[in-house]
């Protein structure tokens, strides 16, 4: 493995780089360079809208090169890592550009993150400047700084964002214009390393994703083609910018096309469907419960969102039933599953045109930039068409390694190809079905059970909102399936009503759930993913 700038080593190759510009699939871009094109090209178009403010692709710009002036002049070089943990707001897309200029190293973190995180991500990342509220929904920031500071040598300079305090520099102040324009910033290498996002995870310490400008470029160019997105599109964008979806999609899509984007700096799904309405917004990308509430929502309302042309949810498994009710109310829109990872953002993204939409329902949609193998766990061996196994995948948007060398050398086997540690097959020769993780996979009586499989088919019960499977311990048969549902408002699950509807509609009798706890809600991570292993401590405790 190489080293980049930053110290940290990553699995770029000469050869790599010469096959990926070769097929014009890593163009040497920047975030800054296309950020300022569009602010030669339509510098008053609107580029980013949130809550009361807008900017245009010139203010946009702008403020990012007074940023980058002052990134320059407190002595950040190339490499180095700037932090924010900040919600959807525009400042966040003016830290990203200005980064970009300077050839620093971008680290967006969650907002909810607390002192454990927030201390090792920092640590971790060597973070020279951080970006954050004052407090914000009952969380004081910079209480929980100065908790960590002693612990954080790298960390030089703390930036108030939408506040001021005394001891404590303002963005605004960071972000004075004045200056030479852009001009006299440091030659930035495309194929460094811009970008560490620390994966949310279900389990375990988080990793360091490292990706380059060009890995994230190719990711943004292939889908924008794919999706044949115009300037006159409107991002609706209320993933966090913090997650790999929302940053990809309300940070830097807008600057493949020149497109507006509207941010969301806190989930609603009344606000979301206002929202969607008074902008004309024509695209979204989001979590899965974000789709399931709005839809519901639109309902409630006996309403439509004609405006909306496309939403593609992922980051948990989507039941059919969610995707087929959305057809109803939105009804220009094609709803569809879609499917990645922090390391491989965009393995599949939809139903291609022209193919039928009901495959936005029933699979995780057509790979895209993605070279895709189904291998089986252990073995390694190849599968065909319609055989589940392990999901591998290897391609220009495909990370170039972990923070941790380690971890990357066990992710990725010797013909560069990433192991998703996800279980799923392919069909349609182009389209692939996640089925599940391999670590969720429960064993009962030595027979693999997949929980997803008994979840699709749970989701189409009318009392159901939400439904997860997980392994509950069996004295005999060492696990055995347990469901926890969370019910639709106003309705109810008992065990024999379940164990009937799973009889009607199939499902072999060893799958059937032993247990069935109701919940109010399902833990999750920050990007929407179900917190099994917790559901599973429940089950032991």
């Amino acid at each position: 493995m190489g080293q980049d700038i930053s110290g940290w080593r990553t699995r770029l190759t000469d050869e790599m780089v010469v096959r990926y510009t070769a097929s014009g699939q890593w163009r040497g871009l920047t975030i800054a360079d296309r950020a300022r094109d569009w602010a030669h090209r339509a510098p008053d178009a609107a580029a980013v809208i949130g809550g009361e403010s807008a900017l245009t692709f010139g203010q946009l710009f702008d403020a990012a090169a007074a940023l980058a002036r002052t990134f320059v002049g407190h002595g950040l070089k190339p490499g180095e890592v700037v932090s924010f943990q900040l919600p959807n707001w525009h400042e966040a897309v003016i830290i990203n550009i200005a980064a970009a200029l300077t050839g620093l190293i971008v680290n967006p973190i969650v907002p909810i993150y607390r002192d454990a995180e927030v201390g090792f991500i920092l640590n971790d990342a060597r973070t020279r400047v951080l970006f954050i509220p004052d407090a914000l929904r009952s969380i004081s920031y910079i209480d929980m700084v100065e908790r960590l500071r002693a612990g954080l040598p790298h960390l030089e300079h703390v930036v108030l964002v939408r506040a001021e305090r005394p001891g404590y520099p303002s963005f605004e102040h960071w972000c004075v214009p004045g200056g030479n324009g852009d001009s006299g910033f440091p030659a930035v290498d495309p194929n460094a390393i811009k970008l560490v996002l620390y994966t949310s995870g279900t389990t375990g310490v988080p990793k360091g994703v490292l990706h380059s400008h060009n890995t994230l470029g190719a990711e943004i160019d292939a889908f924008a083609a794919y999706r044949s997105l115009t300037a006159a599109d409107i991002v609706f964008m209320p993933s966090p910018v913090t997650h790999i979806a929302g940053y990809l999609y309300g940070m830097e899509l807008l600057f493949t096309r020149g497109m507006t984007t509207v941010l969301m700096d806190r989930w609603n799904a009344a606000e979301a469907v206002d929202l969607i309405a008074r902008h004309g917004a024509t695209f979204t990308a989001a979590a899965t419960p974000f789709l399931a509430e709005l839809v519901a929502e639109l309902e409630r309302r006996q309403a439509q969102l004609p405006s909306l042309t496309y939403f593609g949810c992922g980051g948990a498994p989507v039941a059919p039933d969610t995707v087929e009710r959305a057809r109803i109310v939105l009804p220009n829109c094609l709803t569809s599953r879609a499917y990645g990872a922090t390391e491989a953002p965009t393995v599949s993204a939809g139903v291609a045109a022209g193919d039928p939409a009901e495959l936005g329902a029933t699979t995780d949609g057509a790979i895209l930039n993605h070279e895709v193998r189904i291998i089986a766990p252990g073995s390694g061996e190849i599968l065909s068409e319609g055989c589940e196994g392990e999901i591998v995948t290897r391609g220009p948007e495909v990370m170039i390694g972990y923070a941790s060398p380690e971890a990357t050398r066990e992710s990725f086997d010797a013909e560069g190809f990433f192991h998703t540690g996800d279980l799923g097959f392919l069909s349609h020769q182009s389209y692939i079905t996640v089925t599940g993780r391999m670590k969720d996979i429960i064993i009962r009586g030595g027979e693999n059970i997949a929980p997803k499989e008994i979840e699709d088919v749970l989701h189409r019960h009318p009392a159901v909102l939400e439904a997860a499977v997980v392994a509950m311990p069996h004295p005999r048969l060492g696990e055995t399936p347990c469901a926890f549902i969370v019910p639709r408002e106003g309705a109810s699950l008992d065990f024999d009503e379940m164990v009937s509807f799973l009889e009607s509609h199939r499902v072999s009798k060893q799958k059937f759930p032993e247990k069935i706890v109701l919940v109010t809600e399902l833990p999750r991570n920050a990007a929407g993913k179900v917190l099994k292993h917790k559901l599973k401590a429940q089950l032991e405790g």
